[in-house]
């Protein structure tokens, strides 16, 4: 009995002596499918590997992160480094730019910030970014960016189907000529599981304590608990999803008053979710083709002609089957009074002899909006008299009381607007 004692213990500490070696294996290859699945998934953060190293206990790498800005077209190179450190059952990865965080001869942070990445052989991996405090200034401009430390970290399990993602930032205040903006207390947390493609489901709640807007030659505005929250649900089986938005502001503060609640919700309903994933893959592929090097070939041109194919494929099959979107709660306080309203449009779903005989998305919607503006806001302020007197010289917006009134109704490519009949174009 003592010598099988004896045996098993040697045969775990033979297997617990290999465990670093298959940790620094498998973490390669990990490493090597997320940098493959996150070049491919978008166009702008592409990750390259030129050199990774593995020992027994650990390992190093470098390589370049390339960040890709539509607005210019540029790309700016990032290149880094990272530590890796192997354990029993996972392994611990510190990154670092080669450059170091700051440029040379800068002071933007009283400490250094740090990258770490830890994972696990049965495919959780925690990535936590610590940052102390920034103070960031440019003379020239006369701008400045202040934070006080802040901390992002985002949780992978079951080899990528589940991820939880939390970002805290008690205080940031971002100065400049014109205006200053102090947010206080942001934070976001958010929970997804993957459905099928590039579909996920979940929740996700943003907060900021107080936004305060303090513009160089204007009252400052204060805007107090501002909250956001969305969820999406699949539902028949994960065959369809629900998903809805909504943004709330309790107090608005302006010249020593205060104005609230504010709310704005956002829904979609039904959604088939095989014709979702294709729509959104899709519409992926033409911006990764839009933003390619070579836009203007021709090997490019065919591709996003056939991925605006695909497009209009997945939105036919996307109103075929049924769905609803639009605004269910619109509710803003202000000095002059409320501004209510709602806006809802829906296509029913069709049998395949229906499908076939469709020639355009807009043949079978069908909606209603309201919307209830007071009056006074015309007449006080300028700017909204500029953007609502041609609707009330149309009669888009008609007198009730002291409220301006839209009330509209979608049916066979024609919207009544307060009794008027408005043809719309076939751009679907």
């Amino acid at each position: 009995m003592k010598a099988k004692w004896i045996i098993a213990g040697a045969g775990v500490l033979v297997v617990a002596g290999a465990m670093p070696w298959v940790v620094g294996y498998v973490t390669e290859q990990q490493w090597q499918q997320v940098a493959h699945e996150l070049n491919q998934s978008q166009p702008f953060i592409q990750l390259q590997t030129e050199d990774y190293r593995r020992g027994y206990f650990g390992s190093d790498m470098n390589g370049v992160v390339e960040v890709f800005n539509p607005e210019n077209a540029e790309t700016r190179r990032i290149e880094y480094r990272a530590g890796v450190t192997h354990g029993i059952t996972g392994s611990f990865i510190d990154f670092e730019p080669v450059e170091g965080w700051e440029p040379e001869g800068a002071d933007w942070f009283q400490e250094r910030p740090r990258l770490t990445v830890e994972t696990r052989l049965w495919g959780t991996a925690v990535l936590e970014l610590e940052v102390p405090a920034i103070d960031v200034s440019n003379p020239e401009s006369g701008e400045s960016l202040r934070t006080s430390g802040g901390v992002t970290r985002i949780e992978i399990n079951d080899t990528g189907s589940r991820a939880e993602a939390l970002v805290v930032w008690p205080q940031i205040s971002l100065s400049g000529p014109d205006i200053d903006i102090r947010i206080d207390n942001f934070r976001i947390e958010q929970h997804m599981t993957h459905l099928v493609d590039g579909v996920w489901t979940g929740t996700m709640d943003a907060s900021i304590a107080s936004v305060v807007l303090a513009p160089s030659e204007a009252p400052r505005v204060t805007i107090e608990a501002l909250l956001a929250s969305s969820s999406t649900e699949a539902k028949d089986g994960g065959q369809r999803l629900d998903s809805r938005l909504t943004i709330e502001a309790e107090k608005v503060r302006f010249e020593d008053q205060a104005y609230g609640p504010h709310k704005l919700a956002f829904a979609l309903e039904n959604l088939d979710v095989s014709s979702w994933g294709s729509l959104s893959t899709s519409m992926a592929e033409l911006q990764s083709l839009a933003l390619a090097p070579n836009a203007g070939g021709r090997e490019v041109f065919e591709r996003q002609m056939t991925a605006m194919g695909q497009v209009n494929a997945a939105m036919r099959n996307l109103a075929a089957a049924g769905f609803s979107v639009g605004f269910p709660e619109l509710a803003l306080d202000t000095p002059e009074g409320a501004i209510t309203g709602n806006l809802k449009i829906s296509h029913p779903e069709l049998s395949e002899a229906q499908k076939g005989d469709m020639l355009m998305v807009m043949q079978q919607l069908t909606g209603d909006m309201n919307l209830s503006v007071p009056a006074a806001l015309v007449d006080e302020y300028p700017a909204v008299r500029m953007q609502l007197a041609p609707l009330v010289k149309q009669g888009v917006l008609v007198s009730a009381g002291d409220q301006l009134m839209l009330a509209a109704k979608l049916s066979d490519m024609i919207v009544e607007v307060n009794g008027q009949e408005i043809p719309l174009p076939p751009l679907f």
